[in-house]
């Protein structure tokens, strides 16, 4: 239907309305811009950049502890292989409230960097290489966060049981709809990070966050850590979830423990310690490269 103008002529009210609705649209597009490069400047920032590095450098020394652990599991001592344990390590000192508070901090940090990865810094990439940025980065963050909140955990007062969590964890699986698949999907991804591991420590991809030391002789000593390092992790990450796998073939989620269960279950076997021995200085080797890559590796 058409109106008069203020001249008198006829206005499409059509076309008026296309074109305040383009512009509405327009300046809300254009107010999201705006707000994404924002956010994403402020992720460039240099007190983030710190603090993300700070929690590069705390996953690396939980790394280190943990390869310790495993080898003093060989030796007969006890402890628990994973994160948690770890992390108990670190808070059996006069100083253990406020290092947990750092390393709440430190961990939250590095999580908040992941997702501006996954999100912020990714709208630039091509589409295929943005969805990869989204599930790698997305699921680092997730990573990096849930150590963060069991850093905070510990600073409270609220200690538990790695292995008891997985296990409560996969039984409420199992007994929720499509259990069973999803336990083994769970277990599948697990695999194939660990398999990602592996390929990147053998294929030394890891070099292209870390060229500070290219061409020189402690080039190749750092190299050294981040093969055998990134190798133990991912066979270490195969092994955790092999043991989901199996806990949704045989119906019996009590037998996923997690990352300390699958390193104490090759105690079991006629070589097992000796591959246990390796994993755990593969943890160390990993841990000492991650120290070096939270100083000068690429941001």
């Amino acid at each position: 239907m058409e109106s008069p103008g203020l001249n008198g002529k006829p206005v499409s009210g059509g076309t008026l309305g296309d074109t305040s609705g383009g512009t509405l649209g327009g300046t809300l597009g254009a107010a999201a811009v705006g707000a994404a490069d924002a956010a994403e400047a402020a992720s460039d920032s240099a007190a983030l950049d710190i603090v993300a590095r700070s929690g590069f450098a705390v996953m690396a020394l939980l790394h280190i502890v943990i390869g310790a652990i495993a080898v003093a599991l060989v030796l007969g001592a006890p402890g628990q292989a994973e994160p948690t344990g770890a992390i108990e390590q670190l808070a059996a000192n006069p100083w253990g409230p406020a290092v947990m508070w750092a390393g709440f901090i430190a961990c939250a940090g590095l999580s908040l960097w992941q997702l501006s990865e996954a999100t912020l810094r990714a709208r630039h990439l091509p589409r295929r290489q943005r969805l990869g940025k989204l599930v790698s980065s997305g699921f680092l963050s997730i990573a990096y966060g849930s150590v963060g909140l069991s850093f905070a955990g510990f600073a409270l007062g609220n200690r538990g049981d790695s292995g008891d969590s997985t296990r409560d964890f996969s039984t409420a699986v199992v007994r929720s709809p499509f259990g069973v698949p999803a336990l083994i999907g769970l277990g599948l991804t697990i695999i194939g990070i660990g398999v990602y591991f592996i390929v990147k420590g053998a294929g030394k991809k890891f070099k292209e966050e870390l060229r500070h030391f290219e061409g020189m002789r402690r080039g190749r000593l750092i190299s050294g850590l981040g093969v055998t390092g990134h190798i133990a992790k991912g066979v270490a990450l195969i092994l955790t979830g092999l043991l989901f796998v199996i806990a949704a073939a045989t119906n019996d989620p009590g037998s996923s423990t997690g990352l300390d269960g699958s390193l104490k279950a090759l105690q079991d076997h006629p070589f097992g310690p000796a591959l246990l021995l390796a994993i755990g200085a593969g943890f160390i080797a990993y841990g000492l490269f991650a120290l070096v890559r939270a100083r000068f590796g690429r941001m």
